[in-house]
């Protein structure tokens, strides 16, 4: 008897003879545990999709390699990257702390020891997981060094965890929580120009350990003035320009971990970025 016979034949009997005691236990490849829903390479562990570059794997030799001091109006930072590697704490392997010993780093200014990717985008697919050590760890995942998704544990608001910073708030009972690992998964749009004019701003889709919840939403500005980003000091970042920028990660004094961070550059045609 075939497979599928012999589980028809189980089924039947069972709902026609049932006891307290019957129990059948499906092989596992009977079993689809997918969900649909949820695209490739998304949620905390997730693999690197295809044609994705890694861009931290766990070792100093790929940070050095890829990553490097923002070179902002407040930076104070020197290379060589100072980021500690430590080990994971949920897991194997070393993942990179952002806390700096900067001594501005230390006391909460962001600018002055932030890191960014050498390579730089205009539009992308990343994947980045984060581990907050404690309560209210704070730092962010900068969108073409402009547009921050933020870190900030125990806030649910605008400014919060997973926010469009001050522009979109995000669902905080997904966030995992201090102590364990978080992902975002996110596909970025740049702004598009026409005759060096703005036509169409920036818009991003962002998954949240696996759930979504920014659907190819439109980002305003740059928020947090010229330390924060490319253009924050052009009209308050208002003033958008056609310059491509690295997927920045912010030091602000607070041991969050990084780990498995992956970006896949993309050409979106469509005003769209869901997926």
């Amino acid at each position: 008897m075939n497979p599928l016979s012999l589980l028809s034949f189980l089924l039947v009997f069972t709902f026609q003879n049932p006891t307290t005691e019957d129990v059948i236990l499906l092989p596992e490849s009977f079993i689809n545990t997918a969900d649909p829903s949820v695209p490739e390479g998304v949620g905390v562990g997730a693999q690197k999709i295809k044609c994705a570059k890694m861009y931290f794997d766990g070792t100093g030799k790929m940070l050095h390699k890829k990553w490097t001091y923002w070179q902002g109006p407040r930076v104070s930072a020197s290379l060589p990257i100072k980021w500690p590697l430590v080990g994971d704490p949920a897991g194997a392997g070393a993942v990179i702390s952002s806390k700096d010993p900067n001594p501005n780093a230390a006391k909460g200014l962001y600018g002055s020891a932030d890191i960014v990717t050498k390579d730089k985008f205009r539009d992308f697919r990343a994947h980045v997981e984060f581990f907050v050590r404690v309560p209210g760890g704070n730092s962010g995942v900068y969108l073409q060094n402009r547009y921050e998704i933020q870190i900030l544990d125990g806030d649910s608001t605008t400014h919060g965890m997973a926010a469009i910073i001050n522009e979109h708030a995000a669902p905080y009972h997904l966030y995992n929580g201090p102590g364990k690992w978080n992902a975002y998964d996110i596909t970025f749009r740049a702004a598009r120009f026409k005759n060096g004019v703005l036509s169409e701003k920036a818009r991003c889709t962002v998954y949240f350990n696996g759930v979504k919840i920014h659907e190819d939403q439109e980002i305003q500005q740059v928020w947090g003035g010229p330390n924060s980003g490319i253009d924050g000091g052009n009209d308050e970042g208002k003033d958008i320009t056609d310059t491509p920028g690295g997927l920045k990660l912010q030091s602000e004094g607070h041991e969050v971990l990084y780990r498995n961070i992956w970006i896949k550059k993309l050409n979106l045609k469509e005003s769209s970025t869901d997926f």
